[in-house]
């Protein structure tokens, strides 16, 4: 579909506020460099985004704990929460932050648009949370460690609510050896019970992590018992459709009291790999790594063709028939099958 054409009195509006933008970004530089020049700032010191609320955003000097709220230069976009910054503090404890640090890595997510969105900053691995209660589907966390593969962050899974579990494990002890024996990490918590959240304690301790996963499997509820004091909103579960509302706005870091950082990410039902091409959805799953470049043809799609390296490893047993599965349906999905 052809973009609809605007008309000059409509152009002429939109460049009208977009210079408008530009000046009053002007000015606020301006102001800040005097405010600067004068002395009214601090020294530069360094800290990290707590959160970001569009040009103001929460920071944590090196020094100490305590936040402050800091306006961004005019010249600076594109902070997200875990970001390393470069401020200077006012005498009334507010601040502004002059400069970005260089990133590790970004975790970005497509918006409605299908455009990547920044969602936070140097993070050492991804949770991704699933619950026995909505039941997760294999697909799903598989789309999330697509997800988090693309972006060179370690994920681990995290199974909550286990007090729900049988006492065989029922379909999901399955389920999760089959990821355990792909190496990822996995961890059982529920927050019911003294001792529910020590293998995730033990997991956070020491890394900067970041939650993701469907709404209702209790993210904020774990987060709730990991951060005590900290007053987080826990959106109920449906009793009709066991699906859960989305609860947190804004991402959000918190220290951790055993050391360690957590950043509690918006829900989000399904992570969309919109993004990522067929390419780099293959790469995503891990055990497909040892045979692509292994087939007959170089352009194999790894359907029929003869001499697929991924076909024989399942017929050979190295590879999930039900993980190839799901990844020809994320394929599929891809390309509007």
């Amino acid at each position: 579909m052809s973009k609809r054409k605007l008309s000059r009195q409509q152009r002429w509006r939109v460049e009208k506020i977009q210079a408008e933008r530009a000046a009053r970004a002007e000015r606020q530089a301006e102001r800040e460099t005097r405010s600067l020049e004068a002395g009214e700032y601090g020294p530069e010191q360094p800290g990290r985004v707590i959160a970001h609320f569009g040009r103001t955003l929460d920071v944590r000097g090196d020094t100490g704990a305590s936040l402050h709220r800091c306006h961004l230069r005019a010249n600076l976009e594109g902070l997200v929460t875990g970001d390393r910054v470069v401020w200077r503090r006012a005498a009334d404890d507010s601040g502004v932050v002059v400069a970005r640090d260089s990133r590790d890595n970004v975790l970005e997510r497509p918006d409605a648009r299908g455009l990547l969105k920044p969602v936070a900053a140097n993070i050492d691995q991804i949770l991704i949370v699933f619950a026995v209660e909505p039941a997760p589907f294999a697909n799903l966390i598989d789309r999330y460690l697509v997800a988090a593969e693309a972006t060179g962050i370690t994920p681990v899974l995290v199974l909550n609510k286990t007090d729900l579990l049988p006492e065989d494990g029922g379909a999901l002890a399955h389920l999760l050896e089959r990821y355990r024996s792909l190496g990822y990490t996995v961890v059982r918590a529920t927050t019911r019970g003294d001792t529910g959240l020590d293998a995730l304690h033990a997991q956070l301790t020491g890394r900067t992590s970041v939650f993701v996963g469907q709404s209702g499997v209790g993210k904020s509820s774990l987060i709730d018992r990991l951060l005590p004091d900290q007053a987080l909103r826990i959106g109920a579960l449906s009793e009709d459709s066991r699906k859960g509302t989305h609860t947190t706005t804004t991402a959000r870091l918190y220290a951790l009291p055993a050391g360690g950082e957590l950043i509690d990410s918006p829900g989000i039902r399904e992570f969309g790999l919109g993004h990522l091409d067929a390419a780099q959805i293959t790469d995503g799953f891990v055990e497909f790594r040892d045979y692509l470049g292994r087939c007959r043809f170089r352009d194999c799609r790894h359907r029929d063709e003869p001499g697929c390296a991924l076909q024989a490893a399942i017929d050979a047993g190295e590879i999930s028939a039900e993980r190839f599965a799901s990844y020809r349906r994320i394929l599929d999905e891809q390309a509007g099958r």
